[in-house]
């Protein structure tokens, strides 16, 4: 009887970590233009080279086995770091998307949706990759993937885009009809 209820004490800790994960501790940010300082570039390219698995393979051949071991965990620790960035950038957006969904314009609201969305589904892509690139650290020569992040990183990108092209048009609107 101890045991079930163990594990179901456990699952829920694991279904809070990953909920209070996948939201972050971001502060609030309502612009676009806010978000200069509170978030970091973020390299996509070189991050897709670190877990590129065509370049593991190709240093794989060309390094001792305890230098492929070495550099491996180096890549891995960078993309770590790529993969923080990520994520960090991804709850200051999601605080932005937040705001957006409150605006009185259908199409600010509904692009604030979308970069909620793609914002959390960024951050729980994040957690499962640092968890998998974690393991490679700890087994370099384990193949593995950092999954769909560099790609929804670059999708949630191009809604931020879209969302300060709204709000700066509403903003223009706004002006014009003051002047």
């Amino acid at each position: 009887m101890i045991v079930p209820i163990v594990l179901l004490i456990v699952a829920v800790a694991a279904l809070v970590w990953v909920f209070l994960s996948a939201r972050g501790h971001a502060s609030a940010v309502s612009q676009i233009s806010e978000l200069q300082g509170r978030t970091r570039r973020v390299d996509v390219a070189a991050f897709r080279n670190l877990t590129d698995p065509d370049e593991t393979h190709f240093l794989r051949q060309r390094l001792t086995s305890a230098e492929f071991r070495k550099t491996q965990r180096e890549r891995l620790r960078a993309a770590v770091d790529y993969i923080t960035c990520v994520s960090d950038n991804a709850a200051v957006l999601l605080r932005l998307g937040e705001a957006a969904r409150l605006s009185e314009d259908p199409r600010v609201a509904q692009a604030g949706e979308q970069l909620v969305n793609t914002a959390l589904r960024v951050r729980i892509y994040a957690v499962l990759a640092r968890t998998k690139l974690y393991a490679g650290i700890l087994v370099p020569s384990m193949f593995l993937s950092a999954g769909r992040v560099s790609e929804s990183y670059e999708n949630l990108m191009g809604m931020v885009g879209r969302l300060g092209r709204l709000q700066n048009q509403r903003q223009a609107t706004r002006l014009s009809a003051i002047l």
